[in-house]
């Protein structure tokens, strides 16, 4: 039970059509969501099992993308560990802000476990929800993009805050990361065939700095689940990931931006496994016929690649789908991608 097309990316098996999936491909643009929202709060759709495989159904059923992905939201480990999680419509808030004489406060991983057990239901229910011939991936954010949203509430702004104290980074990070391994263990059990993490605020940082004090924990989460762990961070540059290789690390993939160019980041890391982008998100909301131009242009360099040269491509967008995203662009993503390549 699971899509051919990424099953084949995911192990580095050569293909001449990549499978296609979005970020935030279940959300605010699709009217489907937007039934199901006018019906309950986002903290419902999430955190009730038969609601977020819904959620994660129906763009799928719409617009045929080979994966589904577990309709969730990154920040509820820190809900699990004790902080108080909410959803006005300014967006997520979360109190208190994480200071040093919280940390003792925090729940123990084996407390806080229970609190996320309901994302193993939700990826159940989302397995038996799609076709069988399309695959399922969870995920999970990354230990500083999640101590960023801790301490300052989101990943805007310059960072200063989260970036001041490293030695409460290290501290709150030996309290999460084993909690983060539980989650990713419980969505694989789920029936997730990979879980992404998911690290917006990584590109905030020096490459080096990342080098230092970012990428030991993201390995740490990688070895516990070999090959079955992918990696994604907004904004990052090839020298954040140059100790990413696939071939060199235990990451079943690697997602980037639009910021990088997608043949070199092909070129970077194609040694098995599978790499994910990278069209601008942005570029979706042009009128249909300069949507699909662009969107030709783009592909047009990887016609040119062979198709070992395209190993382990996922095709999709170099961050998710924005609000108000036209839907008939997103279908039209989909099929002229699997036009160009058939």
């Amino acid at each position: 039970m699971s899509s051919e097309r990424f099953q084949n990316a995911l192990r580095g098996v050569t293909q001449a059509v990549p499978p296609v999936w979005l970020m935030r491909q279940a959300g605010r643009y699709h009217s489907h969501y937007q039934q199901l929202r006018a019906k309950h709060s986002f903290m419902e759709l999430c955190r009730e099992p038969e609601l977020a495989a819904e959620v994660a159904r129906g763009p799928v059923a719409e617009f045929d993308f080979d994966l589904a992905i577990l309709f969730s939201d990154l920040l509820f480990p820190l809900q699990a560990l004790g902080l108080d999680l909410t959803y006005p419509d300014s967006g997520p808030h979360l109190e208190p802000k994480l200071e040093r004489s919280l940390l003792s406060k925090l729940r123990s991983t084996d407390d806080a476990l229970p609190h996320l057990e309901f994302q193993r239901e939700a990826m159940r229910l989302t397995r038996e929800a799609i076709p069988a011939d399309k695959s399922l991936i969870g995920f999970v954010g990354g230990p500083w993009t999640l101590y960023v949203y801790a301490v300052e509430g989101s990943h805007q702004g310059s960072l200063r805050k989260s970036k001041s104290d490293p030695a409460l980074y290290h501290e709150f990070a030996a309290l999460l990361v084993p909690l983060l391994i539980e989650n990713i263990r419980l969505q694989l059990e789920g029936g997730a065939e990979a879980v992404m993490v998911m690290d917006t605020a990584a590109g905030e940082v020096a490459p080096d700095w990342f080098q230092r004090e970012c990428l030991p924990y993201l390995i740490q989460l990688g070895t516990s689940f070999p090959g079955r762990v992918g990696y994604y961070s907004k904004g990052s540059q090839p020298a954040h990931l140059r100790d990413a290789r696939l071939d060199a690390s235990p990451f079943a993939g690697i997602g980037v931006d639009w910021r990088w160019n997608m043949t070199e980041a092909l070129s970077m890391f194609n040694h098995g496994g599978f790499v994910q982008g990278n069209f601008d998100p942005t570029l979706m909301f042009l009128k249909s016929d300069d949507f699909e131009r662009e969107l030709r242009l783009w592909l047009e360099p990887m016609t040119r690649l062979s198709v070992e040269q395209r190993r382990g491509w996922v095709c999709g967008l170099g961050h998710g789908v924005l609000p108000q995203t036209p839907e008939a662009n997103v279908r039209r993503f989909v099929e002229i991608v699997r036009e160009t390549f058939s």
